[in-house]
């Protein structure tokens, strides 16, 4: 199973949460919200064979992208194959600090210098801006994590090679299910965007991706084992190109 996109380090107790995951045989994403958080989550991920660390600036923490944030990211960009939390996010929530986000946004595209990497972006009711700076800065697919956005630019993101991961908050949703009948097979992964999305009465966990397998596999017509193949098989195409620090290893 795949969970390309977690906030580990926000449960309660993420190593317990770490070892649940590689119990069940899940390969995580843990994205990050700053450098920061980047470099106190590290030495605890370390020792878990089928995590992987994202650096990350988060959107709605733009308050908190200092000199200081930004330059530990432009450091540490070389040390990992995965970015993320990054991206615009225009509603409500971070509307005062939009000038701020487009800055850290091109500053995070600039500084990955052209080269691959799994980056898993927020685009919330900022798909538009989204597509607009990636087109200008990034000329490689990204993942849109948990897409709300218009048809439209769905449609164009799509058009652009672009990814599209899937929780299991959107299966249960008129929208998300949408959005997973518009998507081709070929660019669709699963993530949990734990502890977040709420599974019953608790927090999601990175197994409960199985949920998403089960509803792809209803919707495609087929079942559980090959909708999981299906996602395996995207995902390895993504990170293919990517220049791998040692001890990579692929999800299984």
């Amino acid at each position: 199973m795949l969970d390309t996109h977690c906030h580990l380090d926000l449960y309660p107790d993420p190593t317990r949460t770490a070892l649940n995951a590689e119990s069940a045989g899940v390969f995580v994403v843990c994205v990050t919200n700053l450098p920061s958080a980047f470099l106190a989550a590290r030495p605890h991920v370390r020792k878990f064979k089928r995590v992987r660390l994202a650096l990350g600036l988060h959107p709605l923490s733009a308050e908190l992208h200092t000199d200081n944030e930004l330059s530990q990211f432009k450091k540490l960009v070389s040390e990992t194959s995965f970015i993320g939390e990054v991206g615009l996010d225009f509603s409500r929530e971070g509307r005062e600090t939009k000038d701020r986000q487009l800055n850290s946004f091109q500053f995070v595209l600039r500084a990955l210098n052209r080269e691959p990497k799994f980056v898993t972006i927020h685009s919330r009711q900022a798909e538009s801006a989204v597509l607009e700076v990636l087109q200008r800065e990034y000329p490689y697919p990204v993942v849109f994590h948990w897409y709300s956005g218009a048809v439209k630019c769905l449609e164009d993101a799509i058009q652009l090679g672009h990814f599209f991961s899937i929780n299991p908050a959107m299966t249960r949703s008129a929208k998300g299910r949408d959005v997973i009948s518009r998507v081709p097979r070929g660019r669709i992964l699963t993530e949990s965007d734990g502890p977040f999305v709420q599974m019953s009465s608790r927090a999601i966990e990175p197994a409960d991706v199985r949920t998403v397998e089960e509803t792809l596999g209803t919707i495609w017509g087929t079942d559980i084992l090959v909708a999981r193949t299906i996602v395996q098989q995207n995902f390895q195409q993504l990170i293919r190109p990517l220049s791998r620090p040692a001890g990579v290893q692929e999800a299984k």
